[in-house]
């Protein structure tokens, strides 16, 4: 389940509580892909200090002292773990294990960047400037920052079926395929209804859906381990990821559509006047 912006705001908050401070002892690279940049070199972050860790949309930031950002996107099977103490002393053996990258700090604790599967999309930068990331210089406004007037020009500006704008990093950063499918529960809207085609009241209740569903899940989140931000993050969701079971709110059965690389999941009676939408990308799908 790709990390979004409660989880990644959750990370960052971790860091910030247990690294801030913490001089890096080095960084190692156990998967070359992973790393996107090549100056400066991963042994100009050895010694600094870590002072600073924020997120830009789904994008995670670690500052240093004198400037220098590690930006990472962890993709859909990537994460970051925390380590109290490392096993071994031994620097990372390439291509052996998920570990991608390891930040050691000098107190023996550091994190690791992990990658499960074998589509590799972890994604980790080393820049002066987070905009020097082609992701991060593309995204739009902040999901959850992101005032009425805001949204509604941002979300009018790509017609297209709501789920897959309100997703488009480049109109809203921040909100992927979970939090989607939970925002338009929430707001009672179709997946698929047309972007151009809601009404101010629909787009109002759109975005009042967004900054509860996000804030909830940032507020759950906040002050939780890394290890257990997956498990809060399934404890919250009320359509996603449970197909078949009743919906929490109607307790009609919650319904799935899926594609050629993904999924999602929404309840008739709260978002499609109880028609079931079809389950092929092609059809013509109730709005």
């Amino acid at each position: 389940m790709m990390p979004e912006l409660p989880e990644v705001e959750a990370l960052a908050g971790y860091l910030r509580e247990r690294a801030v401070g913490r001089r890096v002892d080095r960084i190692e690279v156990a998967a070359i892909s992973a790393l996107k940049t090549y100056d400066p070199a991963p042994s100009a972050v050895a010694g600094r200090p870590v002072v600073d860790a924020g997120r830009h949309g789904k994008f995670l930031d670690v500052l240093f002292d004198g400037g220098l950002h590690l930006v990472v996107h962890l993709a859909r099977a990537g994460w970051l773990h925390y380590r109290e103490a490392f096993p071994s002393t031994a620097p990372l053996r390439p291509g052996k294990g998920p570990v991608a990258l390891r930040v050691r700090l000098d107190d023996g604790s550091g994190f690791d960047l992990t990658e499960a599967g074998t589509q590799k999309k972890l994604a980790a930068y080393l820049v002066t400037d987070p905009a020097e990331v082609p992701g991060v210089a593309k995204l739009g406004p902040d999901a959850l920052r992101a005032d009425l007037p805001t949204f509604a020009e941002r979300l009018r500006s790509r017609r297209g079926q709501v789920k897959g704008v309100l997703t488009d990093q480049s109109v809203l950063a921040g909100v992927g395929n979970a939090y989607s499918d939970e925002i338009l529960h929430a707001a009672k809207l179709s997946p698929f209804a047309i972007t151009d085609r809601l009404t101010d009241d629909q787009l109002a209740t759109l975005h009042a859906a967004t900054r509860a569903v996000l804030g909830d899940a940032v507020q759950r989140s906040m002050g939780q381990r890394a290890a257990e931000l997956k498990g809060e993050k399934r404890s919250g969701l009320k359509v996603h990821a449970r197909t078949g079971l009743p919906c929490p709110v109607c307790g009609d059965t919650v319904r799935e559509v899926s594609f050629a690389d993904s999924s999602l999941q929404y309840c008739p009676t709260c978002q499609t006047g109880g028609k079931p939408l079809a389950d092929r990308r092609l059809s013509r799908l109730v709005r």
